[in-house]
């Protein structure tokens, strides 16, 4: 596949290597959405981090001169949880909304406006948060809104086409469909489509291991408000960069070579099609391989959720990692996962294309796979609370993650292509709900952070991706419905 492709990037360009990137345009389209989505989700984890640095008792000396040992925010584990919770009361509201606003504004302006957004209210988060607790969680609300417009999905887009082994290969966007799906309809050649959203998506990796790792660095050595200085400013800066340099569409491009915008524009061969259809909802909502991808949906990013908003608490106050620490261990996972989502989607490709499994069995073997073995390490991490163990049992657990999102993230091409960007929305939408019950819910397990009351959190992790294992078994399918076939209703 990677020969075919770079073949045709020669033919189209013959003088021009192919490691000159910038005399491609395309690619410096993905370069700079890789860089928009590294700062979405930098400036979406580092709270995990900060959080346990605002609340942390230190010892420090008052205006009388006494000595007292207090926090500098006395929220307790209740109070936390909402706030970690409260980016996605945004995140979840519009999800449907967010396809139709992509395909009407364009995938160029939503992605300006979500990191630009982002970034400006991380700049004031130090000292709003500073007058109320409220007032962080209403900068966390927006900032799901905002960057809900950077991860909705695209309706009608052509990456619902199916385009041979590229079909799994579209899962690497990480936890969502961004606004990079409407750039990619205009910009990424068939045959490069998946290749160019892979390299695009893993931006959302990478912000995550980042963020993780230099927070708690930049925490421990300049204090918290920096972490949301330094990231704002990074923000702002990709921000001027792509105003700059991107368009929506090559022929928009005043720098593009002629002969890559000829290329691109007649591999894309036209609108997508089915613009006004109509959507067979009764169908939609009473389809069990559609709630199939709804569980699984929800079932991976509760453990993911659960991870990536409490792990640097974990750490810290019950492994006793001290807070650089605790934000480089937490980032592992992510790390992780960054290296196996292109492993999973090629071996899931391969496994289709040479016939060795059926389409259903390979989405049915990686997520049911993926959930037992993340179960067994949730189970090991409650009964052996040994910082090793549980570094190595949750980083391994949360990786191997990787294999269900190439599994249910693409189910929804294989059941019903032409409405997969409707299923994605819903299945998003259920996606979205452990992020906003997962760290209330441990908020209330946890109040004195014990090994005992993480034990149950950890229990109930795994419960969850039993349960998520037996009914995506039970009810996913690889085969198109029949209602979702041309003509049908």
């Amino acid at each position: 596949m990677l020969g075919r492709l770079f073949r045709i990037s020669s033919e189209e360009m013959p003088e021009v290597p192919l490691w000159k990137v910038w005399r491609r345009r395309r690619y410096v389209v993905t370069l700079l959405t890789f860089l928009g989505f590294f700062n979405l989700y930098a400036l979406r984890v580092n709270v995990s981090v900060v959080i346990v640095d605002m609340t942390e008792n230190k010892t420090h000396t008052d205006s009388n001169g006494t000595v007292v040992r207090e926090s500098e925010f006395d929220w307790d584990t209740e109070l936390q949880g909402l706030v970690l919770s409260s980016f996605f009361y945004g995140y979840i509201c519009t999800q449907l909304l967010g396809g139709w606003l992509a395909l009407r504004v364009g995938g160029a302006v939503l992605m300006t406006c979500a990191v630009a957004v982002s970034a400006v209210l991380a700049l004031v988060t130090p000292v709003l948060v500073r007058l109320s607790v409220y007032a962080f969680i209403a900068i966390r609300v927006i900032q799901g809104l905002v960057q809900l417009a950077a991860s909705s999905p695209q309706p009608h887009g052509s990456l619902t086409q199916r385009q041979g082994s590229g079909l799994t290969l579209h899962v690497f966007q990480g936890m969502s469909y961004p606004a990079a799906q409407a750039m990619w309809s205009q910009w990424a050649p068939p045959r490069e489509r998946s290749v160019l959203a892979n390299v695009g998506y893993a931006g959302c990796d990478l912000g995550s291991v980042v963020a993780m790792t230099v927070s708690g660095v930049i925490t421990a050595k300049l204090g918290w408000p920096a972490v949301f200085y330094i990231f704002g400013f990074v923000a702002l800066a990709w921000t001027a960069l792509w105003v700059l340099v991107v368009r929506r569409a090559p022929k928009e491009d005043h720098h593009i070579d002629p002969r890559e915008q000829q290329y691109i524009e007649e591999s894309l061969g036209g609108p997508p099609e089915h613009q006004n259809q109509e959507y067979p909802w009764k169908n939609l909502l009473t389809s069990m391989p559609v709630w199939a991808v709804l569980v699984a949906n929800f079932t991976a990013n509760w453990g993911f959720y659960t991870m990536l908003t409490e792990l640097p608490t974990f750490m810290k106050e019950t492994l006793n990692f001290n807070i650089e620490e605790s934000g480089i261990l937490s980032a592992l996972p992510s790390l992780l996962m960054l290296f196996i989502l292109p492993l999973a989607g090629f071996s899931a490709d391969w496994l289709i294309n040479r016939k060795l499994l059926t389409i259903g069995q390979v989405r049915k073997t990686f997520c049911c796979g993926s959930f037992i073995v993340q179960a067994v390490f949730m189970m090991v991490v409650a009964y052996v609370m040994k910082p090793v163990a549980a570094v190595a049992s949750l980083t391994t657990g949360v990786g191997i993650g990787a294999f269900a999102y190439s599994s249910f993230f693409v189910n929804p091409l294989d059941i019903a292509p032409q409405y997969a960007s409707i299923i994605v929305g819903l299945s998003n939408t259920a996606g979205t709900v452990p992020g906003i019950v997962s760290p209330i819910l441990i908020g209330h397990i946890v109040p004195n952070r014990t090994e005992k009351e993480w034990r149950l959190v950890f229990l109930i992790t795994s419960a969850v991706y039993i349960v998520g294992t037996i009914l995506y078994g039970i009810f996913a399918s690889g085969e198109t419905q029949r209602w979702a076939k041309q003509g049908q209703k």
